[in-house]
C-alpha cells in the first residue's frame, strides 16, 4: 500500500524534523542519499548506540526497519512503530537509558 502524504520534499523536511529530535539519542542517523525519496516514503541511515547500523523507511505507514546496514532494503518485515521513539526503544537500550536521562535533566531544570 502506498499512500502519499507528502511529496518528496516534505518527506525531507519531516525526516530532518525526526532526525533533529533523536540525534542526541544514536551515534549516528542520517538522510540516505543512495535511495532517493518519493511521494510516499525516505529512507534513514542510523547507527544506534551499541552499535548498530539500521536503513529505515518512513511512510505514511510509519517507520520500518528495511535494511541492517546502511542503503539496504532487503529486509521484508511488516512490522511498522507509529513513532521513531517506537521503533528506537525496540531495537536499542542504550536509546531508553539516553532518553530517560535526558528527560530527567529537562524536569530538574523546572
Amino acid at each position: 500500500m502506498s499512500e502519499k502524504i507528502l511529496d518528496s520534499h516534505g518527506w525531507k523536511f519531516e525526516a530532518e524534523a525526526i532526525i533533529n529530535d533523536i540525534k542526541d539519542h544514536v551515534n549516528a542517523v542520517v538522510i540516505s542519499e543512495k535511495i532517493p525519496s518519493t511521494d510516499s516514503c525516505i529512507f534513514l541511515n542510523l547507527v544506534t548506540i551499541e552499535d548498530k547500523n539500521y536503513c529505515i523507511q518512513i511512510s505514511a505507514l510509519g517507520f520500518k526497519i528495511v535494511g541492517l546496514n546502511f542503503d539496504e532494503t532487503g529486509l521484508d518485515s511488516e512490522e511498522f512503530y507509529e513513532t521513531p521513539y517506537a521503533l528506537l526503544y525496540k531495537i536499542s537500550p542504550g536509546f531508553k537509558t539516553s532518553f530517560a536521562n535526558a528527560l530527567y535533566v529537562k524536569l530538574e531544570q523546572i
